[in-house]
């Protein structure tokens, strides 16, 4: 159903059952998008596909949906994730939507010494995330990890899994392609310290990657460093 309306659901999906719609999806369906009772929308949950569903009520703030048949089952997707120091908020905003469209299996943001960030809103992450999967045709939405300092993140690596660092200024190899287990670490504006920097070359799971010959800010050297760390044919 390609460019046909896109939600995303919590609900188990399978032929006949029933789904209520959230009070947003209500209003985007009815007020937003001008749909009527009879039409049909894409609905998926990360985990049983995409299944196109008709919608049976829609009224102010309620509609629901009759699940009938699948559009596309589930698939594998990248087991990549993207750590990444919190920034300004239209910045990490645009990082969240970015890295849901390109792909990315989870995101955690991290704090270190330079991160300019307030408050965080895992709510609007998540808004987010959701919203830029349902445009994409993502079958699945990025879980979303609450912050924590890039210290205990280091410390609590799994193991199997690379961490490439994208370092500025360092003589590093560029970053390639990886169909293994990895993430990609992006600093804050204005780098890592020299402390933070040390701990994150020290740790025996990172590789320091270069992204270029340029000094990028942080949003573009996440969006660049996911494309390239996936390659042509995923995401």
């Amino acid at each position: 159903m390609p460019g046909s309306i896109r939600l995303f659901v919590t609900a188990q999906l399978a032929a006949g059952v029933e789904i209520a719609a959230t009070a947003g999806q209500a209003h985007y369906l009815g007020t937003v998008m001008r749909r009527t009772v009879g039409e049909t929308v894409g609905l998926f949950n990360g985990r049983d596909g995409e299944w196109a569903a008709r919608l049976v009520t829609l009224r102010r703030g309620e509609a629901s949906f009759v699940v009938d048949c699948i559009l596309r089952p589930q698939a594998a997707e990248p087991d990549v994730w993207l750590i990444f120091a919190l920034l300004k908020r239209d910045a990490t905003d645009l990082v969240i939507q970015k890295a849901t469209e390109l792909g990315v299996a989870a995101l955690w943001p991290v704090l270190t010494a330079r991160t300019n960030a307030q408050r965080v809103n895992l709510a609007r992450f998540h808004a987010i995330a959701i919203e830029a999967a349902e445009q994409s045709e993502r079958l699945a939405v990025p879980v979303i990890h609450e912050p924590r300092p890039l210290s205990a993140l280091l410390q609590a690596w799994p193991a199997g899994r690379r961490l490439f660092a994208a370092a500025e200024r360092a003589s590093a190899p560029p970053i390639v392609p990886t169909t293994e287990p990895a993430a990609l670490l992006v600093g804050p504006e204005g780098g890592f310290t020299p402390a933070e920097l040390d701990a994150v070359r020290g740790h025996p799971l990172v590789t320091l990657v270069s992204l270029g010959p340029r000094i990028l800010r942080a949003e573009t050297a996440a969006i660049a460093g996911l494309a390239r760390l996936q390659g042509a044919g995923w995401g």
